[in-house]
């Protein structure tokens, strides 16, 4: 298994302090500040996944579980509501999001902001975030937005305006947590629903009709 670059900054000074405490002879605080690196590792682990089905599918962009299904007006994808799909991801899962269709980026827009909880109804308004939008190859548009919740420190974007992706490569991080919005057009059919657990690059969470 393999791991995103973001870890290593978090995960050394433990691993460091944790060497030392042990030629210090201090046993105890030594095994508990590498078992912390440890854990702080898991956070970024970036496991391979594949997926072979049909362009038309729209895969989970992130591990977690589904909180709800709903109906949201988007400013940056169009006049039209779109479908949004919110994931909640909680300190044991995958951190790292993939595309969920392949496609040209069309736009990327980082928002600094609060830090509620992630299951909160106007985190997606009011919390930090990233979003990411994928033109497919059927010139729809697609919409990933990365939320911070109350303990996450950062949200990652590795995306660019006019970047090619496939579906599945990776898309950015949120370091420490904690909720992913998917955004696909009305006309779509949702494969999902409230409490569904998902992988990001593996479940299906929409397709287009």
């Amino acid at each position: 298994m393999s791991f995103v670059r973001e870890a290593w900054l978090f995960v050394v000074p433990p691993a460091v302090a944790g060497a030392v405490l042990f030629l210090a002879g201090q046993l105890p605080w030594a095994w508990g500040a590498l078992v912390l690196a440890v854990l702080i590792l898991l956070f970024f682990r970036n496991p391979k996944r594949s997926f072979e089905g049909s362009a038309a599918i729209v895969l989970a962009p992130a591990d977690g579980r589904i909180l709800r299904v709903d109906e949201v007006q988007v400013a940056e994808l169009g006049d039209q509501p779109m479908r949004r799909i919110v994931t909640f991801l909680s300190a044991f899962d995958v951190h790292v999001q993939r595309c969920p269709v392949g496609g040209e980026v069309v736009l990327t827009e980082y928002r600094e902001g609060r830090k509620v909880p992630a299951f909160s109804a106007n985190a997606g308004e009011v919390n930090q975030q990233n979003l990411t939008v994928i033109r497919d190859a059927e010139e729809d548009l697609i919409g990933i937005r990365q939320i911070a919740g109350l303990v996450a420190r950062r949200v990652v974007g590795y995306l660019g305006s006019g970047d090619v992706v496939e579906r599945g490569a990776l898309l950015g991080v949120i370091k420490f947590g904690s909720r992913v919005d998917l955004l696909v057009p009305m006309s779509y059919m949702i494969d999902v629903a409230a409490g569904d657990r998902v992988q990001a690059g593996l479940t299906r969470m929409a397709r287009r009709t």
